[in-house]
């Protein structure tokens, strides 16, 4: 009589091997993929769609505070006349809009200022106002310091005579400058734009270095996910060890000086 091989339909040969799981090893190649996966959406939404920054000076004091971090936006700004702008979300850059870019000198280190003149725009600044077009520029984020030293940028710019080196401006922007200025009015060539502080007396903006180049500007900050209590010196350390000592300093006291009111809120 023949050996019986099965038990009931389905069952496996009698005798036969059951196949080895390799669980380890399927559990370790999925987490390898996984992680390739998150490394790249993690290299692609930060060089294309949002990144962090931190706020190291009093600049654009009140709209944004030193300590302030900020999610910025890179997937908002056409202008460059690419293709996809056309299928994509993007808008032009407005006036009022705040935005983080290189600065054109130095290192390139990242600034945040707020557009106030656009290509073509004439503009001029009279008694600590802005005037664009021959029009006064309503700006309710400025804000103005009444014990801040006397600047002659803050009350007359383009400058006249020798103003322009009397202040804390950029040599190359001192011969340069000269270029741009129509009468009273200095015009913002195409592809570059004007950008000031709101706290207007402690800004060294574009009045002391020149435009900004829209293929600098890398996006707008839209949202505030952290705030902590911090002067400029925290961020202006040079040396490792007090790099190190301002980060753990902030660690201990985090629940303290952290802004608790300014988490989650969003930035204009």
């Amino acid at each position: 009589m023949a050996e019986e091989t099965t038990t009931r339909e389905g069952a496996p040969l009698e005798g036969a091997k059951k196949p080895e799981r390799r669980g380890d090893d399927a559990t370790l190649s999925e987490y390898m993929e996984s992680l390739l996966v998150t490394v790249i959406l993690a290299l692609f939404g930060t060089t294309f769609i949002v990144q962090a920054f931190k706020i190291p000076s009093a600049s654009m004091e009140g709209t944004l505070l030193i300590g302030d971090h900020l999610l910025v936006n890179k997937f908002i700004f056409g202008g460059r006349g690419a293709w996809y702008e056309k299928v994509l979300p993007y808008r032009p850059l407005e006036r009022g809009d705040i935005i983080v870019f290189k600065y054109p000198y130095l290192d390139h280190q990242h600034f945040v200022k707020r557009v106030i003149g656009l290509p073509g725009d004439r503009l001029k600044v009279e008694d600590q106002r802005v005037y664009v077009n021959g029009k006064v520029l309503n700006e309710p984020y400025v804000v103005h310091d009444p014990s801040a030293g006397y600047d002659p940028l803050n009350y007359a710019f383009p400058p006249m005579g020798n103003q322009l080196y009397a202040s804390p401006v950029v040599m190359e922007w001192a011969h340069e400058i000269k270029k741009y200025v129509r009468g009273e009015e200095i015009v913002v060539p195409p592809g570059k734009y004007f950008a000031m502080g709101d706290n207007r007396d402690h800004s060294l903006d574009s009045r002391y270095w020149g435009f900004v180049d829209r293929d600098a500007i890398m996006g707008r900050p839209f949202l505030i996910y952290w705030s902590v209590e911090a002067s400029s010196a925290d961020y202006g350390q040079s040396s490792f060890p007090q790099r190190l000592k301002s980060v753990v300093d902030t660690l201990l006291h985090l629940p303290q000086r952290t802004r608790w009111s300014r988490m989650l809120r969003t930035v204009h």
